[in-house]
């Protein structure tokens, strides 16, 4: 089980080091909805979220995913504060730790090595899309380039990692989604995260979005979409997300994202129909 954890970080563009705001689909607890209480020390918010999840599943060993903004943005005697005392807990077995590739300075390299040698590790990389005026729309702040730095510096030490793409973000279309596919399939990450991009409320995008900036993808495009992607990737990837959403309360479109395991069951049925897997299309890249 995944336990989600808010380590209480920042990001450098939200400090100003190179932006302010964030990126503008982020809510204001960083993306970490569903992640513990910021304001609570790391033990008690693994304690409160290890609750919750065994009202689902009662036993099982335990992740710790540090989830919310840039969980390598802090000196390394600040990660190895968070990060260790969570590693010590019985159960544990593993760490993911979210982040940008643009905030792996060397010393966090060596930290990330040195916990990859004693526990399994996944850093997970926030690219969502290969163009770099996308990131300029979604003020991302940082480019493509400075992206494969970061991820080839974590593959040159062997650091298993997971590339986050999110589909339906403002200008781009389907071409344009599949072309990020096909770039991170050529990377042959570890693993890879799909999301849909919601609107969430108190966010730029939601007033974007309100001002009819851009359209929100409909669910049959979205799964079509997913499906074309999926022939695209590794067949060895491991695919850790295929869809997004947001707390109820907090969202304002699209409202069929809550629909989550119809949306899962639309992939499977289009998948089927095409009578396709994952990689199918791989060769041809």
């Amino acid at each position: 089980m995944k336990i989600a954890l808010n380590a209480g970080f920042t990001c450098p563009n939200i400090d100003g080091t190179k932006g302010v705001g964030g990126c503008i689909y982020c809510s204001p607890s960083g993306s970490g909805d569903f992640a513990g209480d910021k304001r609570l020390p790391i033990d008690a918010q693994f304690d409160a979220v290890c609750g919750k999840m065994r009202e689902k599943w009662h036993e099982g060993l335990y992740i710790a995913y540090f989830q919310a903004r840039t969980n390598t943005y802090a000196p390394v005697r600040v990660l190895r504060d968070r990060f260790e005392s969570v590693l010590a807990r019985p159960g544990v077995v593993g760490i993911s730790i979210a982040t940008r590739a643009d905030c792996l300075p060397g010393d966090v390299l060596d930290y990330l090595s040195e916990l990859n040698e004693r526990t399994y590790l996944i850093v997970e990389l926030g690219l969502q899309s290969v163009f770099d005026e996308t990131g300029e729309r979604i003020n991302r702040c940082h480019t493509y380039a400075e992206f494969l730095e970061g991820y080839n510096a974590l593959e040159k030490r062997g650091i298993n990692t997971c590339v986050h793409l999110i589909n339906g973000l403002p200008g781009e279309d389907r071409a344009m989604m599949l072309k990020s596919a096909s770039a991170v399939a050529a990377l042959r990450p570890h693993c890879v995260k799909l999301h849909l991009l919601h609107v969430l409320k108190n966010t730029p995008l939601a007033e974007m979005y309100e001002r009819g900036g851009f359209e929100l993808l409909e669910m049959e495009e979205y799964v079509s979409i997913i499906a074309d992607q999926l022939e695209l990737l590794p067949p060895e990837t491991v695919i850790q997300r295929l869809t997004g959403d947001g707390a109820r309360a907090s969202l304002i479109g699209p409202m069929w994202s809550l629909k989550k395991f119809e949306v899962l069951n639309a992939i499977d049925k289009e998948m089927e129909q095409r009578q396709t897997f994952q990689g199918n299309k791989f060769q041809c890249l």
